[in-house]
């Protein structure tokens, strides 16, 4: 795509709702998927945004704590459309996943119905499919010069090596850091301003709302506030100190829920299985674990409550940083460290492409060549996601069968 004179007109909050539903009802394989879906919809087929600002925007998200893939959709729709289009673009993306696993834990008393493997499988390679294409497209746009491929290259190896969800935050550091000392030809790309519909004021304010809840809310309960209070602080706190989004929160959300007696392992387990089944973003998991909490705080208002409470801190966050990275991303030394994060985010995809894509999706040459088809259709064809999606369930079904 050519570089912009300025930024894409704005559209309504209709428009995203709109796109993010399908996003919503066909994004599957996991936040690095995710991205792949966006920067295949977003930038390339509708344009949207062009390379750098989705670069910019998915470099932030890198930053934070919180789900980075919904992070990156709400920042897109308060970028297209205001407030009302990151509101669209959040309950677009979010509801479908969270219908499904609410309507799984209010239906089944007991692990939910038995999902065939084939099905599961194919949904696994859906995701290589589309983390490849965006490794792809990212890797020319973001790393087309020796330094970048390289921070890229090493990103991946380290990250590989260490298999750890800090080594992830460690390598996005250093990425900048690399940047900002070996990218000295890189210069601010001023043409393409991000669009927000408030400033530097009240992002502090809504930084200082999230620090205040973060805080405050467990002192809170901790004064006996009671069965809301205690749910709320527990969903925060998950959302809020994850980084890296999609399966690391799980660890947080066990310690969070099944410790205290709240949620069986067993319902836990069952819910992870079925939030990686469903499209839309891990965090999730979030609703079934609401709807099966015990004491009567349950059912659809523990859903929407535990659902609103882990998404929170993100937005907090990430809409009270855009303003001052918006700022900051404008100067010629954030401009180097943003290109080193870039490049050191498509390492982190690339990464992802081999573990934990590659290595559960792959099984053999039969599941290579369904993915190869895949990602042709995908590339080359331009075909629609949700076609991939049948060809690569259909496919593995056959597979399984055969």
């Amino acid at each position: 795509m050519q570089q912009q004179d300025g930024p894409p007109a704005a559209g309504s909050a209709l428009e995203v709702l709109r796109v993010f539903t399908r996003l919503g009802l066909t994004s599957f394989g996991g936040p690095v998927a995710h991205v792949g879906y966006f920067r295949a919809e977003l930038v390339e087929r509708r344009g949207w945004l062009d390379e750098h600002t989705f670069a910019q925007l998915l470099a932030l998200c890198q930053f934070l704590p919180g789900p980075a893939s919904s992070q990156l959709g709400f920042a897109i729709g308060l970028v297209r459309a205001g407030w009302a289009g990151a509101l669209a673009a959040f309950l677009a993306f979010t509801t479908p996943s969270v219908v499904a696993l609410l309507v799984l834990a209010m239906l089944l008393p007991g692990e939910p119905g038995t999902l065939t493997s084939g099905a599961l499988h194919g949904l696994k390679l859906v995701a290589l499919c589309v983390v490849a294409q965006g490794v792809l497209g990212m890797s020319r746009q973001l790393c087309p010069d020796p330094p970048r491929a390289t921070i890229a290259a090493l990103t991946a190896a380290g990250v590989l090596l260490a298999g750890s969800a800090w080594a992830q935050i460690v390598a996005v550091v250093l990425g900048g850091v690399a940047g900002a000392r070996w990218l000295g030809a890189i210069e601010p790309v001023r043409g393409t301003p991000l669009r927000l519909p408030h400033g530097a004021g009240l992002g502090r304010v809504l930084l200082v709302a999230f620090a205040v809840l973060l805080v405050g809310l467990p002192m809170l309960a901790a004064t006996d506030g009671g069965a809301t209070v205690a749910v709320v602080d527990a969903f925060y706190r998950a959302g809020a100190l994850v980084f890296g989004g999609g399966h690391v929160v799980l660890p947080l959300l066990e310690e969070a829920v099944v410790a205290p007696g709240w949620v069986s392992a067993d319902d836990f387990l069952a819910g992870y299985g079925a939030a990686q089944a469903v499209p839309g973003p891990m965090f999730t998991l979030a609703a079934f674990l609401g709807a099966r909490l015990d004491g009567g705080a349950g059912g659809i208002g523990g859903a929407l409550l535990a659902t609103g409470a882990i998404f929170l801190p993100g937005f907090l966050l990430l809409a009270g940083a855009l303003p001052l990275w918006s700022a900051l991303a404008s100067r010629p030394g954030a401009a180097r460290a943003v290109a080193g994060v870039n490049a050191a985010v498509v390492g982190l995809l690339g990464a992802a492409l081999y573990d934990p894509v590659w290595t559960s999706a792959v099984r053999g040459p039969v599941d290579v060549a369904i993915a190869l088809a895949g990602l042709v259709a995908l590339t080359a064809w331009r075909a629609p996601a949700l076609a991939v999606v049948a060809w690569c369930l259909a496919a593995s079904a056959v597979a399984a069968v055969l």
